[in-house]
């Protein structure tokens, strides 16, 4: 589904200046340029690519020598820096502000110099069995308590128990908690949100287990806690942690213990005593210069205040917050970067790269993965006037995200006119791209392999509780399948896939178009619609969803959900129902306290229409229809197949042999078709439409899958793009 391009003219022109020659931008935009090597030196001019052969002039040492120097060019002139391949640690975090402004910083011709956030360890020493130890304090890490630790590239596991199963990722390494099982949804009085009860024999002799943090998804399984432990009662087999979970940990609750000396048992674990400042660590393989660091920086790349700054073609790593952040800039660039292991914090909110506020800067072209939270965070723009921030992530790969917070994404999307485009996305605990805001566009990505540790998922998310998110919203052409899903079945049994869908708009979402996407392969359904008003659900392709295909679930005017939300969605709607930029925008002439209909439902003004569906489990419903109120409702021009087999629609009571034919006389799929779409190749997903297909004769308009996903071009990282290999489903 990819296929070679050229440039796309919607990025910035600007940005093809900065990959000209140096010498001819130089001359064209009176550039000028400063050079940063291994073997430079910051006491040198810097306009050299190589040292001179009498080593007195040549590159600086450190990028920052390089943007002091950039900062006294001429008032109007641009500054490149060109810096060559090595390792370049970074003492303290990069700084560029409006004086940086016309700055380009980029790797040298086809070099790939790699920027450390963090410190080499060396000098290790014999301590027990294959363990080893290291003082830190002397090594540029005093008084640095690390959440990390590398070795050959790769991220150290912490010491812990149960240890992590290289076999078994997601549902081996782990104990529960003890205690007679509470269903997930009913809501128990005055729970404790910091008392874990642990089974006999999941709790050790520790020396320090004040030491100790429970890594824990408490209750719900949505996402986790990292929380220190407080105490431990022995004889109550009670953990007492210093601080509150999201939610109260409940029996049969998965969780694991780390950051223990006395855990670190096997192959790559380490431990850091911040009392002593000594490293212990099982080496996987034999330590060799340079090859074991842990971060020293929280963020690496801090930007704010500039304008037409880029950061192109370096690899990027070692850090326990946002590696690369910009705020308040304008027509910045990030591009061609491989972003790795970084953002070591377990409590949300950092991403590899976080652009809020500001204008038009693009995250374009880079690889990232192993990242703690999200892949990348655009916000900005202002929602009462809707004024757009026009920021963008394009034709990115992004994959591993959420690390150690499993609310983690690929990519984070808010605020107005945002956009994300032709990304990759795979493997991720929970949402490929989360987005709430107006005016957003998701097209032609590529996401699959996606909510892997977590259940009510979906490849893409978003939620209606202020009334006004996520309208104005175009989901189109994208390409979402295989969405996993993980958790517990009726019984209390822990599965997988489970309780997934793929696009996924929740809680009253509002005025989104959902437009010409393939979607296939979830295990609850394809497209969940939960109170979703005046959404369109137009020509897309719907394949085999287990449970079902399509599904609405609506509020009651009467319900807990309807009565807790409403403040919120009076004060949403109150914000802008006098803001002229909203006067066109659809289903916002009505306020909330009217929507209620006289049957007490909620749900209306949703559209499906000129859609394919296609599915062959005989146990899988078409349609899943809860509190929809069907005379405000619209379904038509439709095809669907099932191999033959009967159209089953959850409607009340009614028999499954009647349901198509009642379905029908309410009004629905008048011009719809029971027929087989005609795919080319839907064994390898090949969902082009064969020319007599009789989806095209009902208006269907082929989805253009040849521009999903990532494309070669200058701004790519790499080339062709390698994936890791996904968890089977």
């Amino acid at each position: 589904m990819r296929t070679k391009l050229t440039i796309r003219t919607c990025l910035p022109a600007l940005i093809a200046l900065f990959f000209i020659p140096p010498a001819v931008f130089a001359e064209a935009q009176k550039v000028e340029t400063f050079y940063v090597a291994p073997d430079g030196n910051d006491g040198w001019g810097g306009k050299l690519a190589e040292p001179d052969s009498a080593k007195s002039d040549g590159p600086f040492a450190t990028i920052d020598r390089a943007c002091e120097a950039a900062r006294k060019r001429e008032p109007g002139e641009k500054a490149v820096i060109l810096v060559r391949s090595g390792t370049y640690e970074l003492p303290k975090t990069l700084k560029l502000t409006s004086k940086d402004s016309e700055l380009t910083i980029a790797a040298f011709k086809d070099e790939k110099p790699r920027i450390l956030g963090g410190k080499p360890i060396n000098g290790f020493e014999p301590y027990k069995g294959r363990i080893v130890k290291a003082n830190v304090a002397g090594q540029g890490l005093k008084k640095v308590y690390f959440h990390q630790l590398f070795f050959e590239g790769q991220r150290q596991h912490l010491a812990r128990y149960p240890n992590f199963d290289p076999k078994n990722p997601y549902a081996g390494g782990w104990s529960y908690v003890d205690g007679k099982p509470i269903p997930m949804y009913l809501d128990v009085p005055g729970e404790d949100k910091r008392t874990l009860h642990y089974k006999p024999g999941d709790v050790h002799e520790w020396a320090h287990p004040e030491d100790a943090q429970v890594f824990v998804f408490a209750r719900y399984n949505w996402w986790n806690n990292l929380v220190q432990v407080k105490s431990i009662d022995r004889d109550s087999r009670i953990i007492t942690l210093a601080g509150d979970c999201s939610y109260a940990i409940r029996p049969g609750d998965r969780y694991y213990v780390q950051n223990v000396l006395e855990e670190l048992d096997e192959p790559g674990e380490w431990y850091l005593d911040k009392r002593t400042s000594t490293l212990y660590f099982w080496p996987p393989a034999p330590i060799t210069p340079g090859s074991v660091y842990a971060p020293l920086l929280d963020a690496m790349i801090d930007i704010q205040g500039a304008s037409h700054v880029t950061l192109r073609g370096f690899m990027i790593e070692a850090c326990d917050g946002n590696a690369i952040q910009l705020k308040d800039c304008t027509d910045c660039v990030v591009a061609a970067n491989t972003i790795r292991n970084v953002g070591g914090k377990a409590n949300g909110g950092t991403s590899a790269v976080s652009v809020s506020g500001g204008r038009n800067c693009g995250v374009v072209g880079n690889d990232i993965s192993y990242v703690g939270c999200n892949g990348i965070s655009l916000s900005g723009g202002d929602r009462k006037t809707l004024a757009p921030a026009d920021h963008y992530a394009d034709n990115n790969t992004i994959h591993h995200v959420g690390v150690f917070y499993k609310q983690g994404v690929g990519i984070g999307l808010s605020g107005v006119g945002n956009r994300a485009t032709r990304n990759l996305i795979h493997d991720g605990p929970r949402f490929g791209i989360m987005f709430s805001g107006n005016n957003l566009l998701i097209e032609y990505n590529h996401i699959h392999h996606v909510s892997l540790e977590t259940e009510d998922t979906g490849a893409i998310y978003t939620g209606g509780r202020d009334w006004i998110s996520s309208r104005g919203t175009l989901v189109r052409y994208n390409f979402f399948h295989d969405i996993i899903g993980f958790g517990k079945d009726a019984k209390g049994n822990w599965e997988s896939p489970h309780f997934a869908w793929g696009i996924y708009l929740d809680d009253n979402t509002g005025g989104v178009d959902v437009i010409g996407n393939i979607v296939a392969r979830c295990p609850r359904a394809l497209i969940h619609l939960h109170n979703g008003r005046d959404n369109v659900i137009l020509n897309n392709i719907l394949i085999d969803g287990d449970m079902q295909e399509f599904e609405c679930s609506g509020w009651l005017g009467t319900g807990k959900r309807w009565k807790e939300h409403l403040p919120t969605m009076l004060a949403g709607w109150n914000m802008v129902k006098d803001q002229p930029a909203w006067k066109g925008m659809r289903g916002m002439k009505i306020d909330p306290t009217d929507a209620v209909l006289p049957d007490g439902k909620t749900m209306t003004g949703d559209v499906f229409r000129h859609n394919i569906v296609y599915y062959s489990n005989p146990k899988a419903k078409l349609f899943k229809m809860s509190n929809v109120p069907f005379d405000h409702y619209i379904s038509d021009g439709n095809v669907f197949w099932h191999f033959d087999q009967p159209l089953l629609i959850t409607l009340g009571k009614t028999p499954e042999a009647e349901q198509w034919n009642v379905w029908k006389k309410l009004e629905f799929e008048k011009t719809s078709v029971v027929a087989d779409p005609m795919f080319v190749d839907p064994a390898h997903d090949d969902y082009r439409l064969k020319p007599d297909s009789p989806a095209l004769k009902l208006g269907f308009e082929p989805i253009p899958v040849e521009k999903i996903g990532p494309y070669q071009d200058k701004f790519r990282a790499s080339w062709p793009i390698v994936e890791t290999q996904s968890v089977e489903r």
